[in-house]
């Protein structure tokens, strides 16, 4: 569609620190205004009640294509991003093969323009094969277009290899991303401590994820030149505070949580269920609190899902053997209410900024996380007030683990614009003169090509 006006939501545009009841009109894939209309010209969408924001985005998710396609597709991710709000995503390279050339890279982009609903946009593994021994084709795989860089699902031991990761990175003006664990202490099912000695389950220590903070902040410190890095995941309250004193004069070191690191405790393991088995692991209460502090005082500066797709028959293995991870992209919305709204650690533009504005800057992502005119138009139509049930049986994604099925929660993205087209509409009699729309994680799936 050419034009399309949303009516009378609030606006919320953190980038511009725009904060008022308006009106937003998309035209030609862009934001051609924002402001009070008289009477909406052509096709419109009633936003009353909403919060009107740029679109949604998340810097770490796994769509498993190429490789593992029966957990998830690149096509298939994406109409889950779109019925969670999101207009854009990253995905990461751990898959089979790992994203670590620029063939891989433009892959990426090819599945996601056939799909048609969402931005994908690849992050390169840093080394070979993930295996953290030789660097990857960074700079071709710049030029193709990956918008970081990481062997998520892995640290980099090696200091060596690191500091070269960090020297080559830099030149491209990307960002690195750590998934940080040393892995002699890593490598553990769950977080060590009493509860994990008594389920006679190998233990994973918060000090394993510190010790490669730390090292990676020596290393940028050492380079001199503050090369872009940023911390995955964040799980414990040192290394909340690792961040915090290197922020303080290196402000290109960031940091990431999850809602699963917002919400959920070791406990989730005692009996033994696979869907509170996380990588990183899950911590204590005691860590909630200091991740909590650190998004409220902006030492974690972006929320992302770790989207992590399996199949049932992986998740029904025993804990120890069963893989890591949840799936978040339809569930994460409402989830960061629950943890950071409904506890008034932070308010509606804090959350935006970390799920939109602030996670654009990190990867690069152009005319991407703003309302401005001239940006593209990408926007999340969210209803603050609605309450529902997490099902996941209802998500648009392949795969089914969830911790949080069941749960009732209160927000969800109402509608998904991307490139100013409407691409989700929970509610059809919000819109007037557009035919063309989804309105349910279902006819997303359906308008995918066979």
């Amino acid at each position: 569609m050419s034009r399309l006006t949303l009516t009378g939501g609030r606006v919320i545009d953190p980038a511009s620190q725009f904060d008022q009841i308006a009106d937003v009109v998309l035209e030609n894939g862009k934001i051609a205004a924002v402001g009070r209309a008289s009477k909406p010209q052509g096709p419109s969408l009633d936003a009353s009640g909403c919060i009107v924001c740029p679109g949604l985005i998340d810097v770490h998710v796994h769509f498993r294509e190429p490789g593992q396609e029966e957990k998830e597709t690149i096509a298939i991710g994406a109409a889950a991003a779109v019925s969670g709000g999101f207009t854009s995503v990253c995905c990461m390279p751990n898959t089979q093969p790992a994203l670590d050339d620029d063939s891989r890279i433009e892959f990426v982009y090819r599945q996601a323009a056939a799909a048609g609903l969402c931005n994908v946009y690849p992050v390169g593994a840093a080394t070979k094969g993930r295996a953290g021994r030789e660097l990857a084709e960074i700079a071709l795989m710049a030029e193709s277009g990956a918008v970081g860089f990481t062997d998520d699902g892995v640290g980099i031991a090696s200091a060596g290899v690191m500091n070269k990761a960090l020297t080559y990175i830099a030149m491209t003006g990307k960002v690195f991303m750590q998934h940080c664990e040393d892995p002699d202490l890593g490598g553990g099912v769950m977080n060590a401590g009493p509860l994990a000695t008594r389920l006679g389950l190998q233990g994973w220590p918060r000090v394993a994820e510190e010790l490669m903070i730390q090292r990676d902040i020596m290393l940028c410190k050492h380079l001199g030149y503050a090369p872009r890095y940023h911390v995955q995941h964040i799980t414990t309250g040192g290394g909340v505070e690792l961040v915090r004193r290197a922020r303080q004069d290196t402000p290109n070191i960031t940091a990431e949580v999850s809602p699963h690191h917002l919400l959920l405790t070791e406990d989730g393991c005692a009996t033994y269920d696979t869907h509170y088995k996380m990588n990183p692991p899950l911590r204590s209460r005691l860590d909630i609190e200091a991740l909590l502090a650190g998004v409220k005082d902006g030492v974690i500066t972006v929320l992302a899902t770790d989207h992590a797709p399996h199949t049932p028959e992986e998740k029904e293995l025993e804990f120890a053997a069963a893989p890591f991870g949840i799936i978040g992209l339809e569930s994460a919305l409402p989830l960061y209410v629950k943890a950071l709204i409904e506890s008034q650690t932070i308010d509606w533009p804090r959350l935006i900024a970390m799920m939109t504005v602030n996670g654009a800057e990190l990867c690069g992502l152009e005319n991407k996380g703003t309302l401005a005119v001239g940006a593209d138009a990408d926007v999340t139509v969210i209803d603050p007030s609605e309450t529902w049930t997490i099902d996941a049986d209802a998500f648009a994604s392949k795969a089914r683990n969830c911790p949080f099925d069941g749960w009732s929660v209160t927000g969800r993205a109402a509608a998904t614009l991307v490139h100013g087209d409407l691409k989700l509409c929970r509610d059809p009699g919000r819109v007037r003169g557009i035919d063309r729309f989804h309105a349910s994680p279902d006819d997303l799936i359906a308008s995918l090509p066979a």
